[in-house]
């Protein structure tokens, strides 16, 4: 009986806002304000781990009675189911990252943010069903698509913390926690080391979705803003890497040119969704 309550939907979602959150009052009150902020940088408790995993584990089934109500085959993918799942594989991804980088500062960032993006799909369920979801090529490439999206996320997260940081360190006013960060250098690479690989996917996503896309989408490939803003995406991120690679780019002209490419790529599909699901109302 308890278990059949555990598992609504409703209560999955808040479930796993309410984890989310709690976890962020606590890096806040631990790592972030008052007297801690003099001493010793922490890293991050096995239990602190843990139950970022448990409010993984609940926003994940919250996700999967989302997209497949009732068990079916029919698969629902509108606006705040979309933004939900990019959370989830970012904040997901950041807790993997975490074991071999130091990226606490994370935390404060992507916390809040997924607790919110938990509760959208119940706040704004959208109706739209995506066709041909039984066909393998399909499932690939929705797969490497949510990756590439997830980590363009988990990369401008990162970029935002940088930003913070390098801000800080011109002023002089580094708190402890932001000085117990790798040095910006480090974390310059592994920004790039993570828009390497999802620019990557997203080239498997543009590929895969024009050369197949009569058997995923039963349709010839589209000419239309979704497809425009990802080409203008894919444009954006292939400049930072060719800058990056070609004229040495880093510090805030790669973190403008990071944070710029992930805008134009949640134009792609979350914002068009967005438009049809909030602002028009149509599936």
């Amino acid at each position: 009986m308890m278990l059949s309550i555990l598992l609504q939907s409703p209560l999955l979602h808040f479930l796993a806002a309410a984890l989310y959150l709690g976890l962020a009052v606590h890096f806040w009150r631990t790592r972030w304000r008052g007297a801690v902020l003099s001493q010793p940088v922490k890293g991050v408790a096995g239990w602190e781990r843990g139950l970022l995993v448990v409010a993984l584990g609940f926003h994940g089934l919250a996700l999967g009675m989302d997209i497949s109500p009732g068990g079916g085959t029919a698969m629902r993918f509108g606006f705040a189911v979309a933004l939900s799942m990019m959370t989830w594989l970012a904040v997901a991804l950041y807790w993997i990252e975490s074991f071999y980088a130091r990226m606490e500062g994370l935390q404060m960032l992507g916390l809040p943010l997924a607790a919110v993006c938990a509760l959208l799909p119940w706040l704004l369920p959208g109706q739209h069903v995506l066709a041909n979801v039984g066909s393998l090529t399909f499932r690939l490439h929705f797969l490497v698509a949510m990756l590439a999206y997830s980590l363009f996320t988990l990369a401008a997260l990162h970029a935002i913390l940088m930003a913070v940081t390098d801000r800080r360190l011109h002023r002089g006013r580094l708190t402890p926690l932001l000085a117990g960060l790798p040095p910006l250098l480090t974390m310059e690479a592994l920004l790039f080391r993570l828009i390497h690989i999802a620019f990557g996917l997203l080239t498997l996503t543009l590929i895969s979705g024009a050369a197949f896309s009569e058997h995923i989408f039963g349709k010839p490939f589209p000419f239309n803003h979704k497809t425009v803003f990802a080409v203008l995406s894919w444009l954006i991120f292939g400049a930072l890497l060719f800058g990056r690679h070609r004229y040495g780019w880093r510090g805030r002209t790669a973190l403008r040119w990071t944070l710029t490419g992930f805008a134009v790529l949640l134009l792609a599909y979350v914002g068009s969704r967005f438009v049809l699901d909030v602002v028009l109302g149509r599936p």
